[in-house]
């Protein structure tokens, strides 16, 4: 490239840049158009004489541009959400949702082209996908801090973000109501008569109301059965059979714990700041609550449940929650000497947590909504997680207690199965939305 080449093209990108800085936008575009007779795939030109070609309506052109700026770049999330405006505004619904489909495969965070990519897909009649955009759109922005009232909203996208709310304010009640139509068929609308609300608490159309102020679920409260902290064992006839075996489970136990390796932190943190928030230490040791899954998240693990077979077969006879991709949740749950589980709550009280304690040296204990409770080796213990609870091991040596999630036991067995049936769907949802939601 000539020197006088290179002379001419940073001089014009310098007054385009110029005209930018001064407001003048009929110079930035002049000279960046300039610079495209001098050199066709510079980027930065392109979008921007393609931005103002859009302002003044000339779509085809803008897309044209757009296009060759892609070429270039196609991995850009600026350059697929910039084409996918310009399609739309040339009535080319497939091609924009294609290239904000793109985009936000690239940039999922980019929550203002969910949006239009909700759009588009709603003009292609594919309903489903455009609530799903626009719900990964909605909760990407306020997860951002944006789109929670008008003052966190671009006066631009008001009425968009107000559609996009309403629609799936409609789409998802559509969703889930199809979900337990079957077992309203069923048996009728007053077995479900606490599913329907549970439902409408969910979605947010009417409050949940719960009668104690301890309580607080992440995501799925159950109304009208009662509200405590602790169960006793008389409600879970089974757990006489869990704490018979504690000898052989604790057996199981040891073998686990010979072998350090075969554990893995409860929690991952991206960073000793992160976990800061969830773990404290209270001697000299870093605190850690590590963890030996038989199922989590409902998956099971087939190696560990090799390695302790008569501890997998009894939890796989118990009458857990099973909810495909939620539950159960069953573990030995190791707490080393010095660590403090900070306050947290659980996701639903539609479930709770059983602790069988197979290792408890002194000073260790659980506190649930306030209440004190001091682990006894062989003696299960039940409660409701949705209350702020913590848990700590205050001696020298390490702590280890069998976690595993069982139902309510205040639920119906139809009631189970409509939780079973929402949860699923909720999830799958959630998940299909391609953003992270609380619960999901």
């Amino acid at each position: 490239m000539s020197t006088e080449f290179q002379g001419g093209s940073k001089a014009l990108r310098e007054q385009a840049h110029e005209g930018l800085r001064q407001g003048n936008l009929p110079l930035a575009e002049q000279s960046f158009a300039r610079l495209l007779e001098l050199v066709p795939d510079d980027v930065e030109a392109l979008q921007f004489v393609a931005s103002q070609r859009l302002a003044r309506g000339e779509s085809l052109q803008a897309i044209a541009m757009l296009l060759a700026a892609e070429r270039i770049r196609p991995d850009d999330a600026n350059i697929l959400h910039q084409l996918g405006v310009a399609q739309m505004a040339a009535g080319e619904w497939r091609g924009a949702a294609d290239s904000l489909r793109r985009c936000v495969d690239q940039a999922a965070d980019m929550f203002v082209a969910r949006l239009r990519l909700g759009i588009a897909l709603e003009r292609l009649g594919e309903t489903h996908q455009a609530l799903l955009a626009y719900f990964g759109a909605v909760n990407s922005a306020q997860a951002q801090g944006r789109w929670l009232s008008d003052d966190t909203t671009a006066p631009g996208l008001r009425d968009m973000v107000k559609y996009a709310m309403r629609f799936i304010d409609i789409g998802r009640r559509q969703l889930f109501d199809r979900v337990i139509a079957p077992l309203r068929d069923r048996y009728g609308r007053a077995e479900l008569s606490r599913v329907e609300q549970c439902l409408a608490i969910y979605l947010g159309e009417q409050p949940a109301r719960l009668p104690d102020a301890r309580q607080k679920p992440k995501f799925l409260y159950f109304p009208g059965v009662p509200s405590q902290t602790y169960y006793p064992t008389s409600r879970f006839p089974w757990q006489s059979r869990l704490e018979e075996a504690t000898d052989i489970i604790r057996e199981e136990l040891q073998a686990v714990l010979a072998q350090d390796e075969s554990l893995e932190p409860f929690m991952k943190f991206s960073s000793a700041d992160a976990a800061e928030g969830y773990l404290r230490s209270s001697s000299q040791q870093t605190a850690a609550w590590d963890a030996f899954f038989f199922y989590r998240h409902g998956t099971r693990y087939d190696d560990n449940c090799k390695r302790c077979p008569r501890t997998s077969q009894l939890l796989d006879d118990l009458p857990l929650v099973r909810i495909r991709d939620h539950a159960p949740e069953t573990l030995f749950s190791v707490l080393s000497p010095g660590t403090h589980i900070l306050p947290h709550r659980g996701v639903t009280n539609t479930r709770l947590v059983t602790h069988l304690p197979l290792i408890v040296p002194p000073d260790c204990a659980i506190k649930v909504g306030g209440e004190l409770h001091e682990w006894q080796e062989g003696r299960c213990v039940s409660f409701d997680d949705t209350f702020e609870h913590e848990a700590w091991n205050r001696s020298e040596r390490t702590r280890v207690v069998m976690i595993l999630d069982s139902w309510n036991p205040d639920l119906t067995e139809v009631e189970r199965a409509a939780v079973t049936d929402l949860v699923e769907a909720i999830g799958d949802f959630n998940r299909a939305s391609e953003v992270a939601v609380p619960g999901g």
